[in-house]
């Protein structure tokens, strides 16, 4: 194949492929103020079993359930009013904030009974 005709598609591809925002672990905390009040301040929780837990969680799972919160995919009126503020910087910045932060809280399903 010419590789002359390959330019073409691997610009188009480029065109579509766009980086991921570097993460501010900083701008996160900063802006992590408002979920303190049920997640608390490291995202190690409050006390309360409502509220998951964040700290320690995989930046890309916390990325999605924050994008889906924002769009409605994932039903909580009280996450869309928080979320639907949130540019996507903004999630990927908390996103990093909360999984760099330890925990020794987080648990799998078999420890639910």
């Amino acid at each position: 194949m010419n590789k002359t005709a390959l330019l073409p598609a691997a610009a188009l591809l480029l065109a579509f492929t766009s980086a991921a925002p570097a993460a501010d672990i900083e701008a996160g905390k900063a802006k992590s103020v408002v979920c303190q009040a049920c997640h608390g301040a490291d995202g190690n929780g409050i006390g309360d079993p409502q509220y998951p837990f964040l700290a320690g969680q995989y930046a890309d799972y916390l990325e999605k359930a924050l994008r889906d919160y924002r769009s409605g995919e994932r039903n909580n009126p009280i996450m869309l009013g928080f979320a639907s503020t949130l540019s996507d910087a903004d999630i990927v910045n908390l996103a990093a904030f909360f999984a760099s932060q330890s925990t020794t809280k987080l648990r799998d399903l078999q420890d639910v009974k």
